[in-house]
């Protein structure tokens, strides 16, 4: 993979993690109730969930470039157009306020509804924590973070959206496999860990208002727009 590609691939992977979900709630709950250091279990589950979903993904598109180059060319059209299309509902999304609607602000199409309850699970009991801080056990943080992501068959699609572009068929699939998912989970870790985590009071009062949720929609929408435009580019 030239650098020149890798980059492209670290910027469309940081514009994708920061765009808040079901895995940003969960990791601004843990961080809320259980501390900053402790969050980091939440989010090294959510992190085994998403290397099973590109591990899927990748043998999905190793077929495809099996079956034709020219199918794979399509699938990466068809990625970008994804991608346009959900920036566009994000653009358009109406704001939603309840507490358990809170994890789909930015981006219905992204997060699925088992995802979407596990996360509201989570938010009920920072909710329902006492002020002393009731310490979850670790195990218990890292199975959520693991439902939390892998519960969300729309990952998958927009993986298969995601992957392709940076897939050259003339070159060994493995160690471009492995050059996505290492960037991809740094990525998220540090986003996560050092994002959402340590912001999350401040995300978590934007997030719950319509003038927040708005300027928070038109941000990533435009975002999404911008990542189809990388995928497009890339050769």
């Amino acid at each position: 993979m030239s650098l020149a590609t890798w980059s492209t691939l670290l910027t469309a992977a940081i514009v994708i993690s920061l765009t808040p979900g079901a895995g940003a709630v969960n990791t601004m709950t843990n961080a809320i109730t259980q501390g900053w250091r402790r969050s980091i279990w939440g989010v090294m589950g959510q992190q085994i969930a998403l290397i099973v979903q590109l591990l899927i993904v990748a043998v999905g598109v190793g077929a495809l470039v099996a079956a034709s180059p020219a199918i794979l060319t399509a699938v990466k059209l068809l990625g970008a157009a994804y991608l346009v299309y959900l920036g566009v509902r994000m653009l358009l999304a109406k704001p939603k306020v309840t507490e358990t609607e809170r994890v789909e602000v930015v981006g219905d199409d992204a997060v699925a509804p088992a995802a979407a309850a596990a996360a509201a699970a989570a938010a009920a009991t920072a909710a329902t924590a006492p002020a002393g801080r009731r310490r979850e056990p670790a195990a218990a943080m890292l199975r959520r973070g693991i439902l939390v992501n892998l519960l969300n068959p729309k990952a998958i699609v927009f993986f298969l959206a995601f992957i392709p572009p940076f897939i050259r068929p003339d070159q060994p699939a493995a160690p471009q496999y492995l050059i996505i998912a290492a960037t991809c989970v740094v990525v998220d870790v540090l986003v996560m860990w050092f994002g959402f985590a340590l912001l999350a009071r401040p995300l978590g009062r934007l997030m719950d208002t319509e003038r927040g949720q708005r300027i928070l929609n038109t941000i990533f929408g435009l975002c999404f727009i911008l990542v189809a435009g990388l995928l497009f580019l890339v050769h």
